[in-house]
Parts: C-alpha cells; structure tokens; sequence
C-alpha cells in the first residue's frame, strides 16, 4: 500500500468539513466530522452526485440529491438502499493526513497473471 499525504496540518484545523480532494491523479471525498476523518469516493453510486455538497449526521453522510445515507466507517448504504461507498483507509501523522491507496503497478501485476 502507498501512503499519500491529502492534508497538512494546517488543513485539518477547525470545523468539520466535506471536501474533495486530488491525489495521484485521482479524487476523493474527505470528511471531518466530529474531529475524526474519512475518506470515501468522491460521488454517490446512487445517481453520481458530488458528495462535496451533502452533510454528516449520526455517523453517516447523506448525499444531497436524493438524501442517500452511507456510513462514515464502513460506507455501507442505509437499509434498503443496496449500495455502498468505496472507503479508503487514512492515517493521521504528525505532519498531516494521509490516504492508503493500492498501488497501481501491483494491482496490473495481478490482472496480467490472471
């Protein structure tokens, strides 16, 4: 796994947030909410609304355009819904947060020797 740094210190300060993030050439949906951080993919697999604009409430964050719940942890879609979010593990370091991605040149690996 490859560990990228998405926010510095600086950053993460103050209010929670919802926001979308670049990094290595691909976008993702961070989230502060009560002062713990997630990171999800950037739209929702409902109707592919940006998630930017939704809100958190009780762990979970509802998507703005048909008010779609998933879990912050997890990403598992509301009961009844049959979807989920794509989460993505973080770390919190000294310098800021970071995001752990599959690196690219394993996973073709795994796809030509299949």
């Amino acid at each position: 796994m490859k560990w990228v740094m998405i926010l510095s210190n600086h950053e993460i300060e103050g209010e929670d947030f919802i926001r979308i993030i670049k990094a290595e050439g691909r976008k993702f949906c961070i989230i502060k909410d009560n002062g713990r951080f997630y990171a999800t993919q950037p739209r929702c697999p409902h109707a592919g609304a940006d998630l930017s604009s939704g809100w958190c409430k009780n762990g979970k964050l509802i998507c703005s355009f048909h008010r779609y719940q998933y879990d912050l942890k997890t990403g598992d879609g509301a009961e009844g819904q049959g979807d989920y979010l794509k989460t993505y593990p973080l770390e919190v370091r000294e310098d800021g947060i970071y995001i752990g991605l599959k690196e690219r040149w394993k996973l073709l690996k795994r796809i030509l020797r299949l």
